[in-house]
């Protein structure tokens, strides 16, 4: 390992807290290697008065911290998974994925208890179209509004009375210690979670197999093929981060089984399908379960919605 090791990173708490984790593995793993942290401002960082969707682009929290890599000013970037997009620049790849935290999403509310708790009318954020496609198809009667910054402002404007509930990931808030601040956890079954949700990346020069050998002992292979499988289906869909679209896999021995959704924004078209397959075959499971939703009118979706979200 080397003596030094610079970590690319967003300047967010989350990510600082995510990467400062992956600081202090390397420091105990390593006694005799110092790393630092990079704080880097991404393009999704800059737009806070505009909806992610309406952004346009892929990598709109990674791709500056990329350039960083490529031109050497960092050793490795630490993503969530979640945000990185299925095509990577020439020379990088996302080699090592530490275990999961949990992939579900979280239901934040100060007054209500649960998602139907809810009174008509009432007001929900979130950021995410898969959100709020999923939202609208189980509570249509809500009224689903934008909820854009960090997640300590996420949660200010929530505390503020601006809205009634909130939806997060469960997993950011678990890292930053605000377990407590989760009223409920989605199921699967009614919120299906975003490609990669939960779980980290490390991205490194490809060139760097001194480092990428180092790292090792950060690698899950459980969760890099839960992790493989859902990006594969992302990967088909050709879908960006920003679309309403989500998957989720699991593992049971030596089988790994996917759960994947295409939905209008409406939520009035939900299209969901699960198929299984031998853990050797994540890649091929991803591909063609998003082939099967493609086929039962998830492109029609897709390219509509592609439509309405132009920039």
């Amino acid at each position: 390992m080397k003596k030094t090791v610079k970590i690319g990173t967003r300047a967010s708490l989350l990510a600082v807290t995510q990467s400062t984790w992956v600081k202090n593995q390397i420091e105990v793993h390593y006694p005799d290697t110092s790393v630092e942290l990079v704080k880097i401002m991404t393009k999704g960082d800059k737009i806070l008065d505009v909806p992610l969707a309406k952004v346009g682009g892929k990598g709109l929290f990674v791709k500056e911290i990329e350039d960083a890599l490529l031109d050497g000013r960092v050793d490795l970037a630490v993503h969530s998974m979640k945000d990185v997009p299925t095509d990577l620049p020439d020379g990088l790849h996302v080699a090592i994925i530490p275990a999961r935290e949990t992939a579900l999403d979280a239901f934040i509310s100060v007054k209500y208890s649960a998602l139907d708790d809810l009174s008509t009318g009432a007001t929900i954020g979130t950021s995410s179209l898969r959100r709020k496609a999923q939202l609208a198809a189980l509570r249509p009667d809500l009224k689903i509004e934008d909820l854009r910054g960090n997640l300590d402002t996420r949660l200010r404007k929530l505390d503020e009375g601006q809205y009634e509930a909130i939806i997060l990931a469960g997993a950011g808030l678990n890292r930053l210690g605000l377990q407590d601040r989760i009223t409920a956890l989605f199921t699967p079954e009614q919120m299906l979670p975003a490609i990669g949700q939960g779980s980290l990346g490390i991205e490194l020069r490809k060139a760097d197999s001194e480092l990428l050998a180092g790292m090792q002992f950060l690698h899950d292979q459980n969760t890099a093929l839960t992790v493989a499988a859902e990006r594969a289906f992302l990967l088909r869909l050709e879908g960006g981060c920003q679309v309403p679209i989500g998957a989720h896999a699991t593992l049971s021995g030596k089988t790994i089984t996917l759960t994947g959704l295409i939905a209008g924004v409406d939520g009035t078209r939900v299209l969901r399908e699960q198929q299984s397959a031998p853990v050797d075959q994540a890649e091929q499971l991803g591909k063609s379960l998003a082939d099967i939703l493609l086929s039962r009118g998830g492109k029609a979706i897709l390219d509509e919605v592609y439509r309405e979200t132009q920039p």
